[in-house]
């Protein structure tokens, strides 16, 4: 039986994306000069204006405007020709302190979870990196979209883009690549043929392995024909609104926390990794070609309140059995999982861009025997 299931990613001039990067340099920032701070920040840009909100608690001294226009830089939205600009944008900035009755039960000698939520962690055999095909291919799209504007491999490019794999399954194997849809912001003069072209030979082909394209593989390129206005000013942008693109792509379930800008006493975030840890290890170790792990919290409360694991029949042991070994080898309180998996460090910028797992230089996707 045939089946079709599509991904997306979005490129890092993406406008919720531009948002997640900004509030995730912040949050690096702060940990930098204090690696015990409390971040929770969240971004808004629209219409040349960024505004930042949310709650600190930290004795860093970060200069937040030079952090938020250097960010903005890097992405490409400097000078005239796109819809924010680093230099003169208008920044807005509203922070408190954590409340302190969160504070409660996240300090260090309780160290209980910052919320209460439910996390989900996900892999399967597919691909090398133990994720689905088609969230990796669009990632991987993405990326090479962003690395031929700014190599200029392809002119007038501009850093707003978005990208989508469909892939057929038979009987629940790939067989092919299905569809490709690539939208990318451009230059007023850039003439969509160029367009078309240059992509499918300079991306499409760079990324998509071969043996997965054919004659009937369909290959959508700026489907409107136009994208010239992008960014903040086509769209407006919210930290944490690319939760799908930021995980699985839609293969696995979403507890429905966003990760950007916060600190990893959020278990939105800290408990996320972990559950990817959890979950590509019990694929790498053989005892299932696809699991799903779940880790859900209370607030102030440091253990997990249940584990949850589902391997789809796909197991080569109980799934009794696999709990056990998580639950004999693994801290999971919030204080455990930040000491195993190094997340006091500024390491959350290189998260934010094209998915937060399946990236092997991240400590989460480390591979260990257990």
């Amino acid at each position: 039986m045939k089946k079709y299931f599509t991904s997306e990613s979005v490129t890092e001039g993406h406008p919720d994306k531009l948002c997640d990067l900004i509030s995730d340099s912040l949050l690096d920032e702060f940990l930098r000069g204090d690696c015990n701070s409390r971040v929770a920040i969240e971004t808004v840009a629209g219409k040349n204006t960024i505004f930042i909100t949310g709650e600190v608690t930290s004795s860093a001294d970060v200069s937040i405007e030079n952090v938020v226009r250097r960010t903005i830089k890097s992405i490409g939205y400097f000078g005239k020709d796109y819809d924010i600009d680093a230099d003169s944008c208008n920044i807005i900035i509203n922070l408190t302190k954590q409340s302190p009755d969160i504070a409660l039960g996240t300090n260090d000698l309780v160290g209980g979870a910052g919320d209460q939520g439910m996390m989900i962690g996900y892999a399967c055999d597919e691909t090398e990196e133990l994720m689905p095909m088609g969230i990796l291919l669009a990632h991987k799209l993405a990326k090479r979209l962003t690395d031929v504007r700014r190599n200029k491999i392809v002119d007038g490019l501009g850093p707003d883009g978005k990208t989508q794999v469909t892939i057929e399954y038979d009987d629940d194997k790939i067989s092919r690549v299905d569809a490709i849809l690539i939208s990318t912001q451009h230059k007023e003069n850039v003439e969509l043929s160029y367009l078309k072209e240059s992509l499918y030979k300079e991306v499409i082909l760079k990324v998509i392995p071969k043996y997965l394209l054919d004659d009937k593989t369909k290959i959508l390129i700026n489907p409107t024909g136009r994208f010239v206005i992008g960014g903040p000013l086509g769209d407006a942008g919210l930290t944490g609104r690319k939760i799908i693109v930021d995980t699985y792509g839609g293969y696995a379930h979403h507890g429905g926390g966003a990760f950007s800008g916060k600190d990893a006493t959020k278990v939105d975030r800290s408990a996320a990794y972990m559950a990817r840890f959890l979950a590509k290890n019990i694929v790498a170790n053989g005892y299932a070609k696809r699991c799903e792990v779940q880790l859900s919290y209370a607030i102030g409360i440091a253990e997990p309140i249940s584990i949850y694991i589902n391997t789809f029949f796909t197991n080569t042991i109980s799934e009794e059995q696999i709990l056990e070994k998580v639950s004999n080898k693994f801290d999971l309180t919030p204080k455990g999982i930040i000491n195993f998996l190094n997340l006091r460090n500024p390491i959350f910028k290189e998260t934010t861009n094209y998915g937060h797992f399946g990236k092997n230089n991240l400590p989460w996707e480390q591979k260990i025997d257990f």
